[in-house]
């Protein structure tokens, strides 16, 4: 029988191919694309998907020697800097890689722990763990559109 880490770990990575499948497809003109009258860019919301993961992992659950300067959620509009494709990908297989291996530490005891933030309160690390997975999910979707709609 496989562990409630193991169980939530995989859920999260499947959920997570939603944005992993687009990467390979985007190119550094998409990262300027928008869906007006939305401000923010693909490549705002790439970095933005790597900051509130690194967030997560420091926050939430604890992760050690996390440094995070969570620039998109400091500004809470595009600012029009985030321009570099490889910087952008480098930066989301990053926040993943140090969130899942946090994630991976977590005893089954742990997913029911109490953890409390101004942005959400008071909830369980399983329950928190949730918001992460349809914060990059959401914004996952919004890259799409602006993949496809976007100019």
């Amino acid at each position: 029988m496989k562990t409630k880490t193991v169980l939530l770990t995989e859920l999260w990575t499947e959920a997570r191919t939603r944005l992993t499948h687009q990467l390979n497809n985007i190119t550094e003109n998409d990262l300027k694309k928008r869906l007006p009258p939305a401000v923010n860019s693909v490549g705002f919301l790439l970095r933005h998907i790597g900051d509130v993961e690194l967030l997560f992992a420091k926050n939430i659950f604890g992760a050690p020697n996390v440094r995070v300067i969570a620039k998109t959620v400091i500004a809470k509009t595009d600012t029009g800097e985030w321009n570099n494709l490889e910087e952008l990908k480098a930066y989301v297989d990053h926040s993943f890689k140090i969130l899942r291996d946090i994630v991976e530490q977590q005893t089954d005891a742990d997913w029911e722990s109490l953890v409390t933030t101004k942005e959400f309160g008071t909830k369980t690390k399983a329950e928190a763990f949730g918001r992460i997975v349809s914060h990059t999910n959401h914004h996952a979707g919004q890259l799409a559109l602006l993949l496809k709609y976007g100019q």
